[in-house]
């Protein structure tokens, strides 16, 4: 029998399998650094042949010039003079120009040879059929510089200069700029690394602060601003300041989210115990007597009511906004007799009046009905709580003749807010000392303050004319109902 073949893996190979490799990107700071370095080490070379260019011409052309005053002298001096070599002394260096005038026909020419190269463009000019040029040519193993103008009917003078004087300045020139365009090169670099650190400092400060806190993750550090007067930040400063802003947001967040966990463990904790009190005396339900498991169970049942509603406000608070798609245009004057109604079934020693002003009867605004309700239900079970037994809360909705918005109010005719606890009557948990020996768990108003904050309303709370605790809130009116 024979053995089946294993199949060849030569496909997984180390080619397949093995990860491409990354290649890893340079710190921006190197890379600013190079980039600037760069700029500048162009622009100085820029200017380096720029300066050697402007030179070399302006040279060029205060020489032309001079020639031009040489031709034009010699021209003057030897008007009326034959053809042939005028003058001769240009291989010296300081001796004037050379000029011979040359005729318009070989025929014509004398007997003595040049001392200038004669082409046929220069038998042109002589014969008027070329405007003046200039060229180059060599006297005596030396570089001139050679003017061609005519000279009369038939002539063409032609004037030269020696032009190595010129050539040398061009080499002394050039090498002096690259002297200074090489030593500009790591002036470049030095100050390209100075311009990345200097400013990528606050970025680098921004790194290390974000890394810190990510070790640590402690949102109490912040980013060193510059000093300096504020309206004129750079960029790089002006991220550095949205950064501690961003990080105040977040240490804001993080301990009203630590204060929440904290309340809401407090809160927990009592009925918890309760309930768990009462669970074991259940538990033992053969030993009770009936009045007695009466009694546990409506207990358990009022705990885990009260255990629900918290973890229920909860959810709500964790909340931050309504759901978009939930929104739909109410009367707001409904929704409240609707709650209104609905205290008092709940609170029957307490007299509700509600009073609903014509020009508030047909306001819109848009909301999630549910939450509208429970804002106004949570404002009228608190106006009920602290009113004494037979006591009055009044809701009243009216609309505001200045902005044209809904003003809803609610008033009781208890003890009204202490001043020390009023800034605090919204905090999540907050119970002032006369509210800690009745029935809640402190987040009624703290929940009422955000479904109005989520509806673009806003809610307030005072003292009431005369005694009590009076809570306005003013909702913003749809355009169709104005």
């Amino acid at each position: 029998m024979t053995r089946p073949r294993s199949r060849s893996r030569s496909w997984a190979g180390p080619h397949l399998w093995s990860r491409p490799r990354r290649h890893r990107r340079p710190p921006l700071r190197r890379r600013l650094a190079l980039t600037a370095s760069a700029a500048v080490a162009g622009v100085a070379l820029t200017v380096c042949a720029g300066a050697y260019a402007v030179t070399v011409y302006t040279l060029n052309r205060q020489f032309d010039l001079q020639l031009t005053q040489a031709a034009t002298l010699a021209i003057q001096q030897h008007q009326g003079s034959g053809p042939g070599v005028q003058a001769g002394e240009c291989r010296y260096l300081a001796a004037p120009a050379c000029a011979q005038l040359v005729p318009a026909s070989a025929a014509d020419d004398p007997k003595e040879s040049y001392l200038l190269p004669v082409t046929d463009a220069v038998r042109r000019v002589a014969g008027g059929e070329r405007a003046p040029y200039y060229s180059t040519a060599s006297v005596a193993g030396h570089p001139v510089r050679v003017l061609t103008t005519p000279a009369g009917k038939g002539l063409a003078m032609q004037v030269a200069l020696r032009s190595d004087g010129v050539r040398r300045a061009e080499r002394q020139v050039a090498g002096l700029l690259a002297v200074i365009g090489g030593a500009g090169v790591p002036v470049a670099a030095l100050l390209g690394y100075w311009v990345s650190r200097s400013g990528l400092a606050p970025v680098a400060r921004l790194t290390s602060t974000a890394e810190r806190i990510t070790a640590t993750r402690d949102a109490g550090h912040r980013i060193e601003l510059p000093p300096g007067p504020r309206g004129r930040e750079d960029e790089i400063t002006r991220l550095a300041v949205s950064f501690n802003t961003m990080l105040d947001a977040l240490e804001e967040s993080l301990a009203a989210q630590r204060r929440l966990v904290a309340d809401a463990s407090h809160e927990l904790r009592t009925p918890l115990t309760a309930l768990r009190a009462n669970a074991e005396i259940l538990l033992r339900a053969e030993r009770l007597t009936p009045r007695q498991r009466e009694r546990a169970t409506g207990a358990l049942t009022r705990q885990l009511r009260e255990v629900t509603n918290l973890v229920n406000d909860l959810i709500d608070l964790a909340r931050d906004e309504e759901p978009r798609q939930a929104l739909e245009l109410v009367r707001p004057t409904d929704l409240l007799e609707h709650a209104v109604a609905a205290a008092r079934d709940h609170w029957p020693h307490i007299a509700f009046v509600s009073q609903t002003d014509p020009s508030a009867t047909a306001t819109l605004t848009a909301a999630v009905p549910s939450r509208l309700t429970r804002l106004f239900s949570n404002l009228l079970d608190n106006a009920a709580k602290f009113s004494p037994t037979g006591g009055r809360v009044e809701a009243t909705a009216l609309r505001s003749p200045e902005d044209g918005r809904l003003e809803i109010t609610v008033r009781d005719h208890g003890p009204g807010i202490d001043p020390a606890d009023l800034p605090h009557v919204f905090d999540r948990f907050y119970r002032s000392r006369t509210a800690r020996a009745l029935p809640g768990s402190g987040l009624g108003l703290a929940m009422a303050r955000q479904i109005a904050h989520t509806h673009g309303a806003e809610l307030t709370a005072h003292q009431a004319p005369g005694g009590g605790a009076l809570f306005r809130l003013r909702l913003p009116a749809n355009e169709n109902s104005r």
